[in-house]
């Protein structure tokens, strides 16, 4: 008797447990803010848009000094589009142009490349654009694609 109650000097597990998950729900809250606020403060996307020109060498004859078209919608599958780093390393993206040959794509400010996906291996004529991306800004940046080289 004159010693403390074991009791009051130590909290009983219904009474952890309780304080437990407000303590881990207001952890997360503050954890989500934080990372909200820092995704609101990045720059807002800027588009690259354009059109991809498929034209053919095949059957051309020596009096024609153009390559003729031979595209439908389908050839556009074909020839995916990529998007590359400023230094060409690193894809960042893909696109494929719709039935019309037309491109569109969302990429956060910066440098970038627009190059044929596979140019060298499918032995395509076509020349890397580069081009820049500014927040809530479209460029526009066309391709054009030779194909029949041998």
């Amino acid at each position: 008797m004159g010693g403390i109650d074991e009791n009051l000097s130590r909290p009983d597990f219904m009474t952890v447990m309780s304080v437990f998950p407000r303590k881990a729900i207001a952890v997360c809250i503050l954890l989500i803010l934080a990372n909200g606020s820092a995704w609101s403060n990045a720059a807002p996307p800027g588009f690259v848009e354009g059109h991809l020109n498929i034209a053919s060498l095949g059957a051309v004859e020596p009096s024609d000094a153009m390559p003729r078209q031979t595209v439908t919608a389908e050839n556009y599958t074909e020839y995916p589009l990529i998007i590359l780093n400023q230094d060409g390393k690193n894809e960042v993206a893909r696109i494929i142009a719709d039935k019309n040959g037309n491109y569109r794509a969302a990429l956060p400010p910066g440098n970038y490349i627009l190059d044929v996906q596979d140019r060298a291996a499918k032995r395509l004529r076509a020349k890397p654009q580069r081009f820049s991306i500014v927040s809530n800004q479209t460029v526009h940046v066309d391709m054009s694609v030779i194909v029949g080289f041998r």
